[in-house]
């Protein structure tokens, strides 16, 4: 496994966070990302993960983490409690993917939103070849262990942001380990090239979010 700091869509994710910001990671798995932003940015960071044995190993990277399932404990959070809530590569995982976004949009100003594409030229090719599901680096498990459970397209995403009445602030794409790149998620290209897909999204009217440390949103 890559350490935190050499993982792409961590290195995004990071770009994107203010020094300082109040940060819940959901589905943060043993920490990796939460330890990064803390280390990096001095972030006020908290994490929400239903493993048992993700949460003992946040703890003893001496991480604030309580066990709690994205589906049904995110509405204990006040309104507003965080700058940014994560959801780094567990939308898919969750049983309500709808109502989990609109929570994180509830709990925070801003929501940082990591999942892989299932549109993605080889998953396409995977399929119309072998007629079985497709296994990538993204998607590396097979069908019956996996725990992804709603797997979408990039378009699929957008639509759900735009029925939902969220505005994309920032986007990105990664593909075959390469460093991410900024995309127009519109684009008719892009659920054809992109491997795995990062978003920043907030409400209509929220305030801009400050540009990060380095004036670069995206490398």
């Amino acid at each position: 496994m890559k350490p935190a700091e050499a993982r792409e869509d961590f290195r995004e994710i990071l770009r994107l966070v203010r020094p300082g910001a109040r940060v819940l990671d959901i589905g943060c798995g043993e920490g990796a990302l939460l330890e990064l932003l803390t280390r990096e940015k001095g972030v006020d960071g908290r994490g929400l993960e239903i493993s048992p044995l993700g949460v003992s190993a946040c703890l003893a990277r001496g991480l604030a983490v309580v066990q709690g399932d994205a589906d049904r404990d995110l509405a204990d959070f006040p309104s507003r409690a965080f700058d940014y809530a994560i959801l780094s590569q567990t939308l898919q995982a969750v049983m309500e993917p709808r109502q989990v976004l609109s929570e994180l949009l509830r709990i925070a100003d801003r929501a940082i939103v990591s999942l892989p594409n299932f549109g993605y030229w080889k998953v396409r090719l995977a399929l119309l070849a072998t007629g079985r599901m497709p296994m990538t680096g993204s998607l590396p498990e097979p069908w019956y262990s996996t725990p992804n459970i709603h797997l979408c397209t990039l378009r699929d995403f957008t639509d759900l942001v735009a029925e939902l009445g969220l505005r994309i602030e920032a986007s990105a794409a990664l593909s075959d380990g390469h460093p991410a790149r900024a995309i127009d998620p519109t684009g008719p290209l892009e659920n054809w090239r992109s491997e795995q897909v990062i978003f920043m999204l907030s409400r209509p009217g929220a305030a801009a979010s400050p540009p990060p440390r380095d004036g670069e949103l995206f490398g």
